[in-house]
């Protein structure tokens, strides 16, 4: 077989998937919502299962619902019925995966569950399935043809499954007003962690902020950049700043003024200033085009924040 095959074969597939998933829509109803508002408003944990490839397609949408702040973990319902039912409380809700909605591993945790009134959300492809039968909230899922060469193989079913699942995640973050803020909360690692830095989070605050009034002399003012270490301080006025002597102004100006002169003399008006809310890498790239390493961070009425220096955002990582 040809390499030119290959690719109109994998095009036929990635095309038939893309047309069969346009039937989600029909999912999108009365009970897709009543399923968000569900989980949502979840005062346990939403447990997903599932069998074989929904199996792994519950292990991603638990993944995604820890992400977003829903406390959640996926029980393989095989091993649930050799002593892991005891993770499932009644307080919590399970979101089930199960395309045939007949697989024969779900039936214990199923007969658990309605036993003792747990809410069970179904997702499967058939209303006369075990497990939409068994469900409180039923997602059917439409009938969909396979992309393999042999239209059996669990691919546009499984591709749907997973669709539906992130949907179901997407509006639940909507009824939950979630925000990048909060989404920061659980990725504090890695490059998406760091993409998430906002100045805030890495600035210098506090007594930490090198600050002397404007009426202070040079002498002083040299002190204060040597104790802080930051290598300026910010001259201020009834707690706004007014302008920024660095430890080469002082420098400078120790060796032009006598050292009993104001600060004010030698610092430098309008420093540039940020909002503590832009991201940790635009503060970067701002000190990149001024040629700056430090940047003032004002609240919005002038008061001091705080100061991001070049040395916070390269020990967050931030290039």
């Amino acid at each position: 077989m040809s390499k030119k095959n290959f690719i109109k074969i994998a095009k036929k597939s990635a095309n038939i998937q893309i047309s069969e998933l346009k039937k989600i829509n029909k999912v999108f109803n009365k009970s897709f919502s009543k399923a968000v508002e569900t989980l949502a408003s979840c005062k346990g944990k939403v447990i997903c299962a599932g069998v074989g490839k929904s199996g792994l397609i519950a292990r991603k949408v638990s993944a995604t619902l820890s992400s977003i702040g829903v406390s959640s973990f996926f029980c393989d319902p095989g091993t649930a019925r050799h002593g892991d039912m005891g993770q499932i409380q009644k307080k919590d809700v399970l979101l089930i995966f199960s395309y045939s909605g007949n697989s024969e591993e779900l039936n214990d945790m199923l007969n658990f569950a309605n036993r003792f009134g747990i809410r069970i959300i179904g997702v499967a492809s058939s209303k006369n399935s075990v497990l939409i039968k068994a469900s409180d909230i039923k997602l059917l899922l439409p009938k969909v043809k396979e992309a393999d060469i042999t239209s059996i193989v669990p691919t546009s079913s499984t591709t749907i499954t997973l669709v539906l699942g992130d949907a179901l995640c997407a509006a639940i973050q909507y009824k939950k007003n979630f925000s990048k803020e909060i989404f920061k909360r659980y990725h504090k690692g890695g490059s998406l962690g760091r993409t998430l830095l906002l100045v805030k989070d890495v600035m210098v605050t506090g007594k930490k902020i090198p600050i002397v009034d404007r009426n202070k002399t040079i002498e002083q003012a040299a002190k204060i950049i040597s104790a802080k270490k930051l290598g300026l301080v910010l001259v201020t006025k009834k707690g706004k700043v007014l302008s920024i002597c660095t430890d080469g102004d002082a420098r400078r100006g120790l060796g032009k003024y006598s050292k009993k002169d104001k600060v004010e003399r030698i610092a430098n008006k309008n420093p540039f200033k940020v909002d503590e809310d832009i991201t940790a890498h635009k503060a970067l790239s701002i000190m990149n085009q001024k040629k700056i390493t430090s940047l003032v961070v004002y609240s919005g009425n002038g008061k001091i924040k705080g100061i991001c220096h070049i040395h916070n955002l390269l020990s967050h990582g931030i290039k």
